[in-house]
């Protein structure tokens, strides 16, 4: 490979030497990068300001709203990477599944899919049925230029558990009792829906997209054994299906210290780690040959600014010696958390790692 080439024989994106890329490829940075899960949206004025009035869902579909929400944290906070604003189920609102997001409530499907008929109603995602998300990540690269930007989807999992039960779950009761009970339906349900997510992170991957991260948000839920059994071959096939792009691929999930290593296995580069368990111990869970993202407790924010510098020197002491360390949060920014807190983050993370 040539010094004019990536990986993949390609010639090099102006995002290619990022510090956000380089550590996601494991490479030496200039200082640990920084992003934050949520940072495009809620903790921010600016962003409540342009949204007002207008529905969550429907927002995703506005290319020049989006380009605008997923700029803001970027030119406040100084973060290394943008995330495409948009929701883990806009692929299924464009496939013509009955949801809307409700404020305080999150996504509720109007009728669940439980049963074998109810597959039908998964068809396939195109290209032209999310034209808005090409134009918005046209627009946004020609603004972002060597900022990397960050696609994301919802994984399998945390779709069908949505379809399943109708909305959010606590105890994901109907999810389980199919996975268990019908065993040949779960795997073909969540086939179905690898195929939709596979298709809407090409969409991005293809309109300009740097790196991907697949949000396995509820998977937490399950014991290791029915991790590999039941969801891991349908996350295997996403990673597997955008492997060839050459982008980075991240995997991330709330509560899964004890299904690190199974993520990794299903095909990630980049493993997402919450805040209940040490970079240090992540990494030895995960394995070599994976850099690792995070994980600063999100509600660390609203404590003193020195309680926040010392918890941060905490997460960078965990992540001396990985072999590719993204600094983020254990989960989303929580909607009422400072943004002045975020820019001071980002700042001082960038300075205890200048190198």
């Amino acid at each position: 490979m040539s010094a004019n080439e990536t990986p993949t024989g390609q010639p090099p994106t102006a995002t290619y030497d990022s510090a956000f890329l380089k550590a996601c490829r494991r490479e030496p940075v200039p200082h640990t990068p920084v992003w934050f899960m949520r940072q495009a949206g809620r903790s921010l004025p600016e962003y409540h300001k342009v949204r007002e009035g207008i529905p969550m869902l429907e927002s995703c579909t506005r290319p020049e709203l989006v380009t605008e929400i997923t700029l803001q944290p970027v030119r406040r906070h100084g973060v290394d990477a943008a995330v495409y604003y948009s929701d883990i189920v806009v692929p299924l609102k464009a496939i013509g599944i009955d949801l809307d997001i409700k404020p305080g409530v999150g996504p509720v499907i109007d009728t669940p899919v439980r049963t074998r008929a109810d597959l039908a109603r998964l068809r396939d995602l195109t290209p032209e049925d999310v034209s808005y998300v090409t134009e918005a990540f046209g627009l946004l690269t020609a603004e972002l230029g060597a900022t990397p930007l960050i696609g994301f989807a919802g994984a399998p999992f945390t779709l069908a558990s949505y379809l399943v039960e109708g909305g959010p779950s606590r105890n994901h009761e109907h999810t389980k009792a199919l996975m268990y009970g019908d065993p040949q339906l779960w795997a073909d349900l969540l086939d179905r829906l690898a195929d939709i997510t596979a298709a809407f992170l090409k969409v991005q991957i293809e309109a300009g997209a740097s790196a991907v991260q697949l949000f396995d948000s509820w998977v937490g839920a399950l014991a290791p054994a029915d991790y590999r059994r039941s969801v891991m071959p349908a996350s295997a096939k996403v990673f597997d299906a955008v492997a060839g792009y050459g982008v980075p691929r991240i995997h991330f999930g709330v509560g899964t210290g004890e299904l690190l290593g199974l993520m990794g296995e299903a095909g990630a580069d980049v493993v997402g780690v919450d805040w209940r368990v040490p970079l240090d111990e992540a990494a030895r869970r995960v394995g070599p040959g994976k850099a690792l993202q995070g994980n600063l407790d999100p509600a660390v924010l609203f404590s003193s600014q020195e309680a926040v510098e010392a918890k941060t020197g905490e997460v960078l002491a965990a992540a001396e010696g990985l072999e590719g360390h993204i600094f983020n949060l254990g989960h989303g920014v929580l909607p009422t958390t400072d943004p002045d807190a975020l820019t001071r983050l980002v700042a001082d993370v960038h300075t205890r790692t200048a190198r």
